[in-house]
């Protein structure tokens, strides 16, 4: 009887490179917030508000401050779309591009002194539209990996599912979503620290992370999870027994 060959999957869903992306992602927002004048780079949720409140009271100058990263991030999300268009079946994976670009961007900002703080800001809201329009499945389950809310609305889902039903698969996806919280609210952490070391350069931390989720892409990894293997690609009598298993 012949061995059963291990079901492979992309390494960039993978729990192991989303924990160095959202460790990034977090960074990467507290840099913009605390070093380059109060602007989100990842949440633009909260730059739509304060750029409605400057409107609302006039301040043309200030609200122009949260209007360019909102282009950018919308700039971000087009070129990472382009990318999976144009490169799908290259050498290096179209994800993999993503980040090398990202990393590209994010050296270049450590090297932007204060009075650029826009253009600074533009390019990390446009490095992390890349990233999250790229990397939206964790082992399967949707996520992001550059802002929170999305991420708890659907841990705390997956935990009410649980203590109601006491799947594991419920269980196992809870703790993924709080798991891509905790590494988010580290990273932030993490560049708050370092702002006091390094300031402008604090966003190099995030170009060393996202240079090991990068090489991480290089592997292929080995799923065994059911949840992974219906997501990202099972035999075709899988499907069929698991089909007939729901008529019944």
């Amino acid at each position: 009887m012949a061995a059963k060959r291990p079901n492979h999957g992309q390494m960039s869903e993978s729990f192991y490179t989303v924990i160095f992306l959202s460790l990034s992602g977090g960074l990467q927002d507290a840099y913009t917030y605390l070093f380059r004048g109060g602007v989100f780079a990842n949440a633009q949720t909260g730059n739509i508000v304060l750029l409605s409140v400057h409107l609302f009271e006039g301040e043309w100058v200030s609200a122009g401050r949260y209007l360019v990263p909102l282009l950018a991030f919308s700039l971000g999300v087009l070129t990472s779309e382009l990318a999976r268009w144009h490169f799908q079946g290259r050498l290096l994976h179209w994800r993999q591009l993503v980040v090398l670009g990202e990393i590209l961007l994010l050296f270049l900002v450590g090297f932007l002194p204060a009075r650029l703080d826009l253009l600074a800001n533009a390019l990390v809201s446009f490095a992390c539209a890349m990233q999250v329009q790229a990397f939206r499945k964790v082992d399967g389950y949707a996520f992001a990996s550059t802002m929170c809310i999305g991420n708890l609305r659907s841990g705390v889902e997956s935990l009410c599912a649980w203590s109601r039903t006491r799947s594991p698969e419920a269980k196992r996806k809870s703790g993924r979503y709080f798991g891509v919280i905790l590494l988010f609210a580290l990273g932030a952490g993490l560049g708050s620290v370092s702002l006091g070391w390094w300031d402008a350069r604090t966003i190099w931390l995030s170009c060393a992370l996202l240079a090991v989720s990068f090489l991480l892409m290089f592997l292929r990894e080995d799923l065994e999870d059911p949840v992974i293997r219906r997501e990202l690609g099972r035999e075709p009598r899988e499907d069929a027994r698991e089909l007939r298993q729901e008529k019944k």
